[in-house]
């Protein structure tokens, strides 16, 4: 899409709020990330997954659509003296693209998906430099299993050789485990998160997470849309952590 006031703003990690065209009973617009973007376009990757991204399909050149962006805080560059990762699950690494690009290290990415056909953008990646190695859950393609069966034995044979810094966007489940192995190394983890978003402002409160208190006393609630997507893995409270 051309939008050069919106394209020329974009940082990784940030998204936009799209009102779904030709479909009238959709009130709420829909939060995409960002997953190219220069001085005059931006380019989103989604699946026609529902009637929203179904209608999405049906757009051609010329067409206008409204959009509500740059939203979100984005992710920032990796940490001097760090070494880059960026984990992936399912379409996750379409918001992490403009991070591999924005990196003045090039590192390592780890995609995980169900099968073949979830396992997007490698050739992109490496194209800029970055080492891409792959998992699917029936083994179609790469290694067997969850994207975490691949990080593991590359952790243990680089942990004591190179200092992780994760950047991650994927389901709940994956951005958890992430983070807890990041925290139990005392190495940093960005982690975007995913949630149903009204507004994408920062005014309806329907995509709230919870996170530590800034007291360092219990916890409290942050908006994904306007304090994240992006949060660093020491600050979020996992359902688990707490009683809700």
């Amino acid at each position: 899409m051309e939008s050069p006031h919106i394209a020329a703003e974009v940082r990784p990690g940030q998204f936009v709020h799209l009102k779904i065209p030709d479909l009238n009973d959709a009130l709420l617009r829909r939060p995409f990330s960002v997953f190219k973007a220069d001085d005059r376009r931006l380019t989103l990757l989604y699946k026609d997954i529902g009637k929203g991204t179904h209608s999405m399909t049906r757009l051609a050149p010329g067409d206008a659509v409204s959009l509500i962006g740059p939203l979100g805080t984005p992710f920032p560059r990796h940490e001097e003296g760090s070494y880059p990762v960026l984990v992936a699950g399912g379409y996750g690494m379409a918001a992490l693209y403009l991070v591999a690009r924005d990196q003045e290290v090039r590192g390592t990415a780890f995609f995980g998906g169900a099968a073949d056909q979830d396992i997007l953008c490698v050739d992109e990646f490496e194209e800029i430099g970055w080492q891409v190695i792959v998992t699917t859950v029936d083994g179609s393609l790469g290694t067997r299993g969850l994207v975490t069966d691949a990080l593991d034995p590359w952790l243990a044979s680089e942990k004591k050789r190179l200092r992780p810094e994760f950047f991650s966007c994927g389901p709940n489940a994956m951005l958890q485990a992430v983070a807890g192995r990041a925290l139990e190394n005392q190495w940093t983890a960005w982690i975007s998160m995913d949630r149903s978003m009204g507004c994408g402002v920062g005014a309806c409160l329907t995509c709230v997470q919870k996170v530590k208190a800034r007291n360092g006393e219990g916890w409290a609630w942050a908006r994904v849309c306007t304090e994240g997507p992006v949060f660093e893995a020491k600050e979020v409270v996992w359902d688990d952590d707490v009683d809700s």
